[in-house]
């Protein structure tokens, strides 16, 4: 425990190290005076002490030993040990994005690994990461949309909220309409000065309240930058269908409205993605992290907090020490 302890301090003034070069003239002096000592002693015969020693013979030389500790201690102190604690700082002006992720039954597709949904989720948590400084929100979609987290710079609920989404709690469809006009209500009353939805669909729209072009629209009037991500492989891919016999996996071919996908992206600003698997879909959101950078400068303030005190106590301490056994125990008497 002690040495974890030392393992987060530093000593800001490390030239009183220096002072340890006392330690070994202390005990060169301590050495020379014993032998001295020893040599002046003189008896007539040593048989009759041959095989004892009194325990104060054994414990004679640890009052010095608790001396040079406490010197040892003492100089640590001069040394002034402190703990360093770094904060950071953000100034400038951050970016409000909304995630909005399709979640209809076709999500559950296995072109991707493990699932297209499962993909989803992950990218967009490491994309979460590297945006440190935005605020962000969550809105699903799939017959009808749900804001699953409103804007926010909170990293670990952002994080819970996207591990919490699966296929079933909506209406089964795929309302890209209604999945925008929902993460642009998000967005509407923002005060930031770069707004953006990053629209993630494995289909084409077949329902909903509003429809995709209405959507656009508004997003417009807004402006906000729509990024669209189509995600499906070309061609077929396997998809989780209920049987009498249960789940089974069969070939379906993949429809994306890539047209309608690239009119939002192009008309609001953005830009249009087609993902067709895992790694493909990693590079996109990469991609969107670098064209959509925050102005934000972060700064680094550092604190020192002092940790003399449980060196001085320590040498205190082996001074009392040394102290009552020099008086009590080790008492010598004329």
């Amino acid at each position: 425990m002690f040495f974890s302890y030392l393992n987060n301090i530093h000593f800001s003034s490390p030239q009183y190290f220096l002072l340890g070069l006392l330690l070994p003239v202390m005990i060169g002096w301590y050495v020379k005076k014993n032998t001295s000592r020893q040599a002046s002693l003189k008896v007539s015969s040593s048989k009759s002490f041959a095989g004892f020693t009194s325990w104060k013979s054994m414990l004679r030389h640890v009052p010095f030993i608790l001396r040079l500790l406490t010197v040892a201690f003492i100089i640590a102190a001069l040394a002034r040990p402190q703990t360093k604690t770094d904060e950071q700082q953000a100034e400038g002006d951050g970016i409000d994005i909304v995630l909005c992720i399709d979640v209809s039954g076709s999500m559950t597709a296995q072109d991707f690994s493990p699932n297209r949904m499962e993909a989803a989720k992950k990218v967009a948590q490491e994309f979460i990461d590297r945006r440190l400084t935005d605020r962000i929100a969550i809105v699903i979609f799939s017959g009808e949309s749900f804001t699953q987290c409103p804007l926010t710079t909170d990293r670990a609920v952002l994080k819970s909220a996207v591990e919490n989404i699966r296929n079933g709690l909506l209406e089964d469809g795929t309302a890209i309409g209604d999945g925008l006009s929902t993460s642009v209500d998000r967005l509407r009353s923002s005060k930031s000065k770069s707004k953006v939805v990053i629209l993630l669909t494995d289909g084409e729209n077949n329902g909903g309240l509003i429809g995709p072009l209405n959507a656009k629209e508004i997003a417009k009037a807004f402006g906000i930058k729509v990024y669209t991500i189509g995600v499906g492989t070309d061609g077929y891919a396997p998809f989780p269908v209920k049987t009498a016999l249960g789940v089974v996996m069969q070939q379906q071919k993949v429809t994306i409205d890539e047209k309608l996908l690239k009119a939002i992206a192009f008309e609001t600003g953005g830009k249009y993605f087609r993902a067709t698997d895992n790694t493909s879909l990693n590079n996109i959101y990469q991609e969107i992290d670098g064209l959509e950078k925050s102005k934000v400068e972060i700064s680094t303030l550092t604190r020192y907090t002092e940790k003399f005190f449980p060196f001085v106590l320590m040498a205190l301490g082996l001074l009392l020490l040394e102290f009552l056994l020099r008086f009590t125990l080790l008492k010598k008497f004329p």
